[in-house]
């Protein structure tokens, strides 16, 4: 494959007409080109680069960017040229120094021959736009790990996200015409991609309704036949939200949402905000759905209070059998969720019979839509599975290997600790986290360490807001309610003592004495309910297959029961130290 050129000029009408007539290729020949200001950016691919130029000087959107750039390669055909496109534009959402003006109407991941040798070459245009044209402030692999990549509205669509986004648009707009209500369910295991195609979806709504009818959409883009007058118009005066019920998560969505033309962060709702909103939505995404809360303890006084007054405001009554999900489907006419039951890490959580229900109603109708890709863990969509079923009742029968996947048990955590630290300085986003079996000392006490283990000293996240990124946290340890719905390059798991194993019972059981998630474990007084040990054995469960599964690239494990350690042995023990 030939190295690809990268030619620079003004964007104005002359020099795009001087420049078409100086290379047959500038007429009639796949290539990418870019367009930016030194505020915002725009990415193409096109077979007549020249004429396409004359479209965006004559658009109000394009006409004031100042500089036109073009990747000129003798072997580029169709495929590539919408395969570097896709690339380009992730990456510049992803770095975040320039916005992007595109819409998200067609990047998805498709292949095509030879697709490996061209990726490796989109590298080097990357680079070269990055050290010779200034274009990226961030490497690669800075921007490959950061949020803005990782929750950016740019992602590419595997195949079972886009045939999602496909009917749930088509269902919507249907239901949009016909004045009828929807609820869809986006149901998938940990790493499919749920979050994905949340942020996905609210963007191409925004790009579908703000789209100018004179700027040309390519036919290729799997969603072109949605940008017409018509759907433009049903979508006109549209209320749309999404719903976030984690905080941590909610604010870097809405860091991602102030910096993408067409939304804002004002779209980055909490449940209250729903509950409290004088304006009824006409359509609410809901990520994280499972984790919307039933009548409970809530944090505070204020938010127990709250949560009575929403009942009220929207039914009239504090009716204690009412939960978020009621505020949301009573506040918007249709309502999307992004599910997954075995992400319930709390008691709070909406019930099982709730999600059960759901599922149900959306199944009778039509609007379930399952995702079955792993788009997170290089092991394959199996290792999910995998540890769900060896932290069940009815475990394996063998050990699984998964081929390219860092899998370790370790008998020593000050190794684990080690090890992680090098991953870190390889890779990035290296974090170590566990379940909630130790009292959080620090919070009161700053000069105290919250765990001891194998004679290491850790203090739990000092912060809840982006912990991943924030500094320091590669020497903390990280819960729950830091990492859901995060990414990790490699996670190291600890094990604590809130879970053990019984020999005699040959079973994974709950030691309630060492679980210190004080609004894990308590009950509900309000609805009348007692949380035995084994109904949070069910919620720290779901906890540790969260945490198993955020590692990309890996996994590290600790157990801190003998007991226990032996019994995982079985499963984990693809490289022990």
């Amino acid at each position: 494959m030939t190295a690809s050129e990268v030619e620079r000029l003004p964007f104005t009408a002359e020099s795009v007409r001087a420049w078409g007539a100086v290379d047959p290729r500038h007429r009639n020949w796949p290539v990418v080109y870019i367009l930016n200001s030194h505020r915002e950016v725009y990415v193409g691919e096109s077979l007549n680069v020249e004429a396409r130029m004359r479209q965006h000087l004559d658009s109000p959107e394009k006409r004031d960017l100042e500089w036109f750039r073009v990747v000129l390669d003798d072997t580029f055909n169709k495929s590539a040229c919408l395969d570097l496109e896709s690339f380009l534009i992730r990456m510049f959402s992803g770095d975040g120094y320039l916005k992007v003006l595109n819409h998200n109407a067609g990047i998805t991941d498709s292949d095509y021959y030879n697709r490996e040798t061209y990726q490796q070459a989109f590298h080097g245009v990357f680079e070269h736009l990055r050290t010779q044209e200034h274009l990226f402030q961030r490497t690669l692999p800075e921007i490959i790990n950061s949020d803005l990549f990782k929750l950016s509205p740019f992602k590419a669509l595997n195949h079972d996200q886009a045939i999602a986004v496909e009917d749930i648009l088509e269902g919507l707009f249907a239901d949009l015409e016909h004045g009828t209500s929807s609820t869809v369910i986006v149901h998938g295991n940990p790493g499919t991609g749920k979050t994905v195609v949340a942020i996905y979806l609210l963007k191409l709504l925004e790009d579908i309704r703000g789209h100018d009818p004179k700027e040309p959409i390519d036919s290729d883009s799997i969603f072109s036949d949605f940008f017409t007058p018509g759907h433009a118009d049903l979508l006109k005066t549209l209320k749309v939200g999404i719903v976030v019920p984690q905080q941590s998560l909610r604010e870097s969505i809405a860091k991602v949402f102030s910096l993408t033309p067409g939304l804002s962060k004002d779209l980055v709702l909490t449940p209250y905000g729903v509950g409290e909103s004088e304006e009824p939505f006409d359509l609410l995404i809901v990520d994280e759905a499972h984790r919307l809360n039933r009548r409970a303890n809530q944090a505070s006084g204020p938010l127990n209070q709250k949560f009575a007054e929403i009942n009220r405001k929207l039914f009239g009554q504090d009716d204690l059998q009412l939960t978020q999900l009621d505020w949301i489907r009573k506040q918007s006419t249709h309502t999307i969720l992004m599910l997954d039951a075995g992400q319930s890490v709390r008691p709070a959580d909406l019930s099982p019979e709730t999600t059960r229900a759901l599922v149900n109603e959306a199944s009778l109708t039509g609007r379930i839509y399952p995702l079955h890709s792993q788009m997170r863990i290089s092991g394959g969509q199996d290792y999910v599975g995998y540890v769900r079923s060896v932290l069940s009742d009815e475990p394996p029968k063998s050990r699984i290997s998964f081929e390219g996947y860092d899998l370790r048990l370790f008998s020593d955590f000050g190794e684990m600790r080690r090890q992680i630290l090098l991953r870190e300085e390889e890779h990035g986003l290296s974090r170590l986290v566990a379940g909630y079996a130790w009292p959080w000392r620090s919070k009161r006490d700053k000069e105290a360490f919250d765990i001891e283990i194998c004679g290491e000293r850790l203090r739990w996240n000092t912060t809840q807001r982006d912990w991943i990124n924030s500094p320091g946290s590669i020497e903390e340890m990280g819960s729950i309610h830091t990492v859901q719905g995060y990414d990790l390059n490699y996670a190291g798991v600890t094990f604590g003592n809130d879970l053990t194993y019984d020999i005699a019972s040959k079973r994974i059981v709950f030691n309630r004495a060492n679980y210190h998630d004080k609004k894990g474990r308590e009950n509900n007084p309000k609805l009348g309910l007692t949380f035995s040990d084994e109904d949070l054995l069910r919620y720290v469960k779901n906890i540790y297959t969260v945490l198993l599964t955020r590692g990309i690239l890996g996994t590290y494990i600790y157990v801190c029961d003998p007991a226990l350690r032996d019994y995982l042995r079985s499963y984990f023990s693809t490289q022990l130290t």
